[in-house]
């Protein structure tokens, strides 16, 4: 048996994670920029409490706030010219994926004078600043992972940036903060949680400890999404949902995505789907064109998850999740299998999927 494992993240888990340990703030440096959305992370108390554990440990800091979803090129490079005119040691993001993606992109540019096509290609050569990671959504996993998703509107789609630098030195994680998140962004990013970990378990890099933390994942979320209830999701069922939501990110981190995050990217872009909804809507269809190949492997998903078979599975995203009827014409399938193919996630898939292949998954969600 051989199997590489890599996840430098210092994790803290737990109500008060912030304050329980925020004298591991002071081994970052003495100046702060904290990464976050508009709103979310002042309602949600997470800046209250940075903020306030910052001042504890006499650390000075400027808040950058003006992330959005799907975060843009022009965004991160305001937030670098910030984070460098301060001379900030360490970069902190607080938010959903958004926000710790943006956070990332932050540090690289803090540090390295790169042309967005630069950027993109990865051709950084100074150590981005280090990162603090506080997720308040239970879905990406990018406090775990050394992955940052941007959307790049001359290239007409989201892309992502990597390396093991991206990887944060710590992440706070405190269910508490995701109690008061409207019913359509838990299951959304619930969903995009359970796509990571399906995909990294059907995936030529998978391993048996990734796969491990896979199932672990996937038969929590499955169990949660047959039991929550919409209008009361629970502190316990969120603290459960952010912990899978983690295990999940570092399963990526291990093997990456594959052809649900490839061909969800488009969906994102061009129809404005949120990007967990994007993913639901392909999963069904997906399983089916990686049952193909990985019949096992499908098959122990759908049991991990108490489901007896891919119809069982898809009825039960419907439910949780119901895609509308959203259709794409001729010219947006052609546009997104080729956009798709173009990616490189879809070769961690058992068999890479063809152009027909593409097609089919589109067709089997009901897109066509």
């Amino acid at each position: 048996m051989q199997f590489n494992f890599h996840c430098p993240t210092k994790i803290f888990f737990g109500l008060g994670a912030i304050n329980t340990n925020k004298s591991a703030l002071s081994k970052m440096g003495q100046k702060a920029i904290i990464v976050t959305g508009g709103s979310s992370s002042k309602v949600n108390k997470s800046l209250e409490d940075m903020m306030s554990a910052l001042n504890s440990e006499g650390i000075d800091y400027k808040v950058f706030d003006q992330v959005e979803q799907n975060p843009s090129l022009s965004t991160v490079y305001a937030g670098a010219k910030i984070a460098s005119e301060f001379g900030a040691d360490f970069i902190i993001g607080i938010g959903g994926g958004s926000p710790l993606d943006a956070a990332k992109a932050v540090a690289v540019l803090a540090t390295n004078d790169l042309s967005q096509q630069d950027l993109m290609a990865k051709k950084w050569v100074t150590q981005p600043l280090p990162i603090v990671a506080v997720p308040t959504t239970a879905g990406t996993g990018s406090e775990v992972t050394p992955y940052a998703v941007l959307t790049v509107d001359w290239a007409e789609t989201k892309m992502s940036i990597s390396g093991d630098e991206l990887f944060p030195a710590i992440a706070f994680l405190d269910p508490r903060y995701t109690i008061n998140l409207p019913w359509h962004i838990t299951i959304n990013t619930a969903i995009d949680a359970l796509s990571h970990s399906i995909e990294g378990f059907i995936s030529k890099r998978a391993t048996v400890f990734s796969d491990l933390l896979a199932l672990e994942s996937i038969s929590i979320i499955g169990q949660l999404l047959q039991t929550m209830n919409e209008d009361n999701v629970s502190l316990s069922e969120r603290e459960e949902l952010l912990y899978a939501s983690m295990l999940a990110g570092i399963v990526i981190a291990q093997t990456g995505t594959n052809v649900i995050h490839s061909l969800g990217y488009p969906l994102t872009y061009y129809k404005k789907l949120p990007h967990g909804l994007a993913n639901g809507v392909l999963l069904k269809a997906a399983l089916i064109f990686m049952s193909k190949e990985s019949p096992e492997k499908v098959e122990s998903l759908l049991h991990a998850m108490d489901c007896t078979n891919i119809e069982e599975f898809g009825q039960l995203l419907t439910k949780v999740q119901p895609a509308g009827d959203l259709k794409l014409t001729i010219e947006e399938q052609q546009l997104f299998v080729q956009k798709t193919l173009a990616t490189k996630n879809i070769a961690n898939c058992p068999a890479t999927p063809s152009e027909q292949d593409l097609y089919d998954i589109l067709n089997n969600s009901n897109l066509v």
